[in-house]
């Protein structure tokens, strides 16, 4: 299963909902089951060095099939992870980045936001990831 460009739109639509009723200006991209960036948008006034970011929280998210966030806590010094995020052209192990799962419970893509706190990041990508 893939992401369509019409679900890529809907969850960056739902992103930027939440985006703007938090108060905060993000880069958004959505990739496909391939790590493929499908969808992106950087909302007026948005950090440009956000948009590479954003980017790098969906492939992380779908590399691993996990959120990000999950990636930093087991890349940790100690960790069974640590130094991951230098693998794949450089990984993003903070919160921001979810996989995208259809009503099938299909992971068919990803999402990454970027932009504001990483509370906010997550806060802003589950509301897109939950637009499937």
């Amino acid at each position: 299963m893939n992401i369509t460009l019409k679900q890529a739109q809907a969850i960056i639509e739902k992103a930027m909902a939440k985006a703007k009723e938090i108060n905060t200006k993000m880069n958004i991209s959505v990739v496909d089951a391939g790590a493929n960036q499908v969808a992106f948008v950087r909302m007026d006034g948005a950090w440009l060095g956000s948009a590479d970011i954003a980017l790098k929280k969906a492939k992380t998210a779908r590399f691993f099939d996990m959120p990000t966030g999950e990636i930093g806590k087991i890349s940790q010094p100690g960790e069974s992870l640590f130094g991951i995020e230098h693998s794949n052209g450089g990984l993003i192990s903070f919160p921001g980045g979810l996989p995208v799962i259809n009503k099938d419970g299909d992971i068919i893509g990803a999402i990454g936001v970027s932009g504001s706190t990483v509370e906010n990041d997550h806060e802003v990508a589950a509301a897109g990831a939950a637009a499937i």
